[in-house]
């Protein structure tokens, strides 16, 4: 399985020059034809080499047409995404960092337990390029992607609950992709949380148009469910009794959308051996394969073929 996709398609208008490029090329074979003609000895040089002095050169107009497609694949930034088997993929961990994530029903937190779990995904990440989001109303990029356990490491250890209005589930979703655009690799986001997404309430179909962002991008979206249906809100007394959100729905879809996997957990021993398995499972993911470099060394080989030819077998006689 596998598709292209354009960096820069406008280019692709410049192959509409093809049909112009072999036009010009049998015109002005025509025109050289008729010049040649006209001296008397032309058939008696004919008879002497046994060969035909005018070509329609074909194949002069076959290695110009190719240099003139790759010049043309390297200007549009075409790439081809294929589906193999992949053993390490870069990453982003969006954690929630809402006012909610701080209840107490998963213990220590819901925080707690999420920064438990996102140290354990570095500790075990091999070589990967790892980034960290956090996210409520708001989202931050605590550390683009980087393969520097320590430094990552201490990031997780320094997020901290932001008490702010709302959380954007599809904020997250659009700036973790971002990050990962540059990525040659399988590309994951691996989503933290308790599903809330109070965002939603006021742009409507927010979520949806994130999760289509990241599955255009070939971005897989693991989603991990903290908390449940009776957690008591975790920065008001326990005697106001108020229940805050857990919505496993959510984060199933977006998930299930991008053919991720969703993790309904309480702790991080109840993670790892699920994702362990998971891991050890030979997963299929998209990967580029970007042709600008090639297309460019295969343009200037053509070239190079051409100038050859020009000045030996389709040497013009004076």
């Amino acid at each position: 399985m596998f598709h292209l996709t354009f960096e820069n398609p406008l280019y692709l208008i410049c192959l509409f020059l093809i049909p112009a490029l072999i036009f010009i090329h049998f015109y002005l074979l025509k025109n050289s034809e008729g010049k040649a003609l006209r001296f008397a000895n032309f058939e008696s040089l004919k008879g002497v080499t046994g060969k035909k002095l005018i070509t329609k050169n074909i194949w002069l107009l076959i290695i110009r047409i190719s240099v003139l497609c790759c010049i043309i694949i390297a200007a549009s930034g075409m790439i081809i995404w294929y589906e193999t088997d992949i053993s390490e993929s870069d990453f982003i961990i969006a954690i929630d960092i809402s006012p909610s994530m701080s209840a107490k029903d998963i213990l220590p937190s819901r925080i707690d337990v999420a920064k438990q779990i996102s140290s354990w995904l570095v500790n075990n990440s091999g070589h990967s390029n790892i980034g960290i989001v956090s996210f409520s109303g708001l989202t931050f990029i605590d550390s683009t992607p980087i393969t520097n356990k320590n430094s990552l490491l201490k990031t997780i250890q320094n997020i901290q609950i932001k008490m702010m209005g709302g959380t954007d589930i599809s904020g997250a979703l659009i700036t973790s992709t971002n990050l990962l655009l540059s990525s040659e690799k399988s590309k994951t986001i691996i989503l933290i949380g308790d599903g809330s997404d109070t965002a939603s309430s006021f742009i409507s179909e927010g979520v949806e148009q994130s999760v289509n962002y990241a599955k255009n991008n070939h971005i897989i979206i693991h989603s991990i469910g903290l908390g449940t249906k009776s957690g008591l809100i975790g920065y008001l007394p326990d005697k106001y009794n108020l229940s805050t959100t857990y919505n496993e729905d959510i984060l199933k879809h977006i998930s299930n959308s991008t053919q991720g996997i969703f993790f309904d957990i309480k702790s991080l021993e109840e993670f790892k051996e699920p994702y362990i398995n998971m891991v050890k499972k030979t997963e299929k993911g998209m990967v580029p394969f970007n042709l600008n470099r090639i297309a460019i060394i295969l343009a200037l080989i053509l070239l190079f073929t051409e100038w050859i030819l020009v000045n030996t077998r389709f040497r013009k006689i004076p």
